[in-house]
């Protein structure tokens, strides 16, 4: 015999997910409660929290639903293209909204600052990014740049492409860094090299190059604190 369909609104008025959020705010209810507010409906068979539950069990929480696909997301049932471009949109304001610069300049003291200014942005990337960071006389962040996407390694990591934007900007410094996808941020021996050789550059061209930051998933490593910059 199959079960009916438990509706949200079978649900007594304090369970509801839009009435717990208007009565107690946002940061109480769960990931699936957010996500059933999102979806607005479910299935004839699945209810909105249903669907959303299902989501979430699909896409491991919400590790690999923040990069979804919308033809990813069509593969469940219930989940129309409207639904997965709705989705996909506000996964992308999210990030969006997380990388908005505040009106004072980041400053960067540590590693640690560091990781905390891309952490969220890069841990979840499929491919590497090599990124810089452009400093003023300050530590502060003025200006960041992606330079490559791909696997690292000396013949594409040029210091002329690095150092150009720096030259441009007045930067009085810079800071490198990478992602690992495999989240482990241990550096290779081509990360070791070329982070020598952008050492190098930065003193012939009198921006010195402080670190070069290894994030993976929730751990970084400074080649600096290793010694391969000095």
């Amino acid at each position: 015999m199959t079960l009916p369909t438990l509706l949200i609104r079978d649900l007594p008025t304090h369970q509801r997910p839009r009435e717990r959020m208007l009565k107690e705010g946002a940061n109480v209810l769960t990931n699936q409660e957010l996500l059933a507010i999102l979806l607005r409906n479910g299935t004839k068979k699945e209810s909105a929290l249903q669907l959303a539950g299902k989501m979430l069990d699909s896409f491991d929480g919400l590790t690999l639903l923040r990069t979804a696909t919308i033809e990813e997301l069509c593969h469940i049932n219930g989940i129309g293209t409207a639904k997965a471009v709705e989705i996909q949109a506000v996964m992308e304001l999210g990030k969006r909204i997380h990388a908005v610069p505040t009106e004072e300049k980041y400053v960067i003291r540590s590693p640690e600052d560091v990781s905390n200014f891309v952490m969220e942005d890069m841990r979840f990337l499929t491919q590497e990014h090599f990124i810089a960071l452009y400093l003023n006389t300050k530590n502060r962040v003025i200006h960041r740049h992606t330079l490559f996407i791909g696997s690292l390694n000396a013949s594409i990591v040029h210091p002329r492409e690095v150092f150009k934007e720096a030259l441009r900007r007045s930067a009085a410094s810079i800071i490198c860094l990478h992602n690992h996808p495999s989240g482990d941020p241990t550096p290779s021996l081509e990360d070791i090299e070329v982070t020598k050789r952008l050492n190098e550059a930065g003193k012939v061209l009198g921006v010195e190059l402080l670190d070069h930051v290894i994030i993976g998933d929730r751990k970084f490593i400074s080649l600096k604190e290793q010694g391969h910059i000095i």
